[in-house]
């Protein structure tokens, strides 16, 4: 019965220390502002316009060649279409979507 007693007594001070720590946390905790840091800002403008420039015109390109590959191989699927134009549609439009979508939440 004892050691029951004390190890009950351990668990009630590690959730008091927890209880602590958490209130430490969160009294001290400064404000965060996002969005005011430009670190990135040169690698996201080359990869930015990589995407929607030359690269994404190579990668259109390389995945229309599998479609056409697999379209050589026998079987047809609409995949084999749809993939390619989802990919051009894809890097001509969807950097701008997801780079305003980013800015705006962030």
């Amino acid at each position: 019965m004892q050691s029951v007693l004390q190890k009950s007594g351990h668990a009630e001070l590690a959730i008091l220390a927890l209880a602590v720590l958490l209130f430490a946390f969160l009294f001290f905790a400064g404000p965060a502002f996002a969005g005011a840091d430009t670190t990135f800002n040169t690698a996201l403008t080359k990869f930015t316009d990589f995407l929607e420039g030359s690269g994404g015109k190579i990668i259109t390109v390389l995945s229309l060649a599998g479609g056409v590959v697999a379209l050589a191989s026998g079987r047809f699927s609409m995949g084999q279409i749809a993939i390619p134009v989802g990919v051009g549609v894809g890097a001509g439009t969807g950097v701008p979507i997801v780079t305003s979508t980013v800015t705006a939440t962030i």
